[in-house]
């Protein structure tokens, strides 16, 4: 079979020799080597964790994809590098783009990142499959053509976690106080936080910006003792929040705390008996799908730790992004758009596929609530949490938690 698709590569690389004698080498390069993907994400900061298991899952997803032929005959190769902020984000982007030779965008986690990558692609008309940043900005007054979501937006995750607060009733005149990361998407999942709250009666009592480089809560903690609310709430990210659980335990402040941001490896990292209340998620390795379960299954053969949503959502970002090339038979930025625009569904390792939405590029899919198991009944270290039913129901459309024309100013 490798020999096959070598000799097939070169009677390509034959049949454009002409080509490439009238003006367009380049081409004929791009054809006849391998597919290279720019892939940025947060590597240092409070993101870094997460970046860490991010590259983890697209490089597995790669080598599977190699393994199995590659993408028309030809392998991939991942190129990724730490963003490290907004202005170098945009800065190694348009290095790959113009330098490197890569075919498309992938990547990020930090929201202010991921809006300057967006600007190089859309500057560039290039396609940038933004996986992991959740800011509703980036789908709504900042979207482009150029530019498809894969992670579950802010709002989505406040409405996963605030249907089930109004189920269990902590939320009709309770009185909140939110801690909220001081950047986009920081403030984002506070607007809509507060927007669930007014919806469904609950009282935002207090509100307080958190900087993303700050480690002692403890000023903040002794304004929630003062306050005295009915439940704290985090608005925040990364390693914000493992820093916050465990500090919040320290003080032992009486009042349920919730979240409407959390991603697990931030979760294990609180230890055992810290965290507590009920959080969002976009997948967890207990699901019970069997193609998850062999991907879970295979990612702890090869790494020795289940993996965290990150992993998840960037291995499944590249088999989506390969299916579409290999449909396609191409890597041209406007048949990839085509395609993801005609709502073509991908298995995402979940009881129900994914789609993007033909009008702002999110793309649709269950999530969920999860609870904290009691201390000492985790059977490992990543045993912590107890996921809850999708939501939508099965019997609901995907699209039913998400924002929706009226609500989002997406304009391309």
């Amino acid at each position: 079979m490798i020999h096959y698709s070598r000799r097939r590569l070169l009677k390509q690389g034959a049949a454009l020799a002409g080509v490439a004698a009238i003006g367009s080498p380049a081409i004929v390069q791009a054809q006849s080597d391998k597919i290279r993907i720019g892939h940025l994400t947060p590597l240092t900061g409070f993101l870094g964790a997460l970046g860490a298991y991010a590259q983890l899952g697209i490089r597995m997803s790669a080598e599977e994809i190699n393994a199995a032929g590659g993408v028309m005959g030809r392998p991939l190769d991942i190129q990724s590098e730490d963003s490290v902020n907004p202005a170098t984000a945009a800065t190694k982007a348009q290095r790959m783009l113009d330098q490197d030779g890569v075919a498309v965008l992938m990547g990020e986690i930090n929201s202010a990142s991921a809006l300057t990558i967006m600007q190089v692609a859309d500057r560039n008309k290039r396609l940038f499959m933004q996986i992991g940043a959740r800011s509703d900005a980036l789908r709504g007054k900042n979207c482009n053509r150029y530019t498809f979501h894969v992670d579950i937006p802010s709002t989505v995750m406040v409405n996963a976690v605030g249907k089930a607060l109004v189920r269990d009733n902590m939320m009709k005149d309770k009185k909140f106080y939110t801690l909220t990361a001081d950047y986009i998407f920081g403030h984002d999942l506070a607007r809509a936080a507060k927007a669930f709250f007014d919806g469904n009666g609950g009282k935002l009592i207090g509100d307080e910006l958190v900087a993303t480089d700050v480690t002692d809560f403890s000023p903040y903690l002794l304004k929630i003792r003062q306050s005295r609310p009915d439940i704290v709430c985090s608005n925040l990210a990364g390693n914000q929040v493992t820093n916050l659980i465990k500090q919040y335990a320290e003080f032992g402040l009486p009042y349920p705390i919730v979240g409407f941001n959390l991603n697990t490896a931030d979760a294990w990292a609180a230890g055992d008996g810290n965290l507590s209340g009920t959080w969002p998620t976009v997948w967890y390795h207990t699901s019970d799908v069997p193609a998850s379960k062999i991907f879970v299954a295979n990612f702890i053969k090869k790494y020795g730790k289940p993996p965290e949503n990150h992993a998840w959502i960037e291995y499944v970002s590249l088999k989506m992004m390969a299916q579409a090339m290999n449909e396609t038979k191409s890597t041209d930025t406007d048949k990839l758009i085509a395609y993801f625009e005609k709502q073509t569904e991908f298995d995402i390792l979940k009881a129900r596929k994914g789609y993007f939405r033909a009008w702002d590029h999110q793309l649709m899919q269950e999530a969920y609530p999860f609870t904290v198991k009691p201390k000492g009944k985790a059977k490992d270290p990543w045993d912590t949490l107890e996921l809850g039913a999708a939501i939508p129901a099965p019997n609901e459309s995907l699209e039913s938690i998400a924002l929706t024309k009226e609500q989002n100013p997406c304009s391309m």
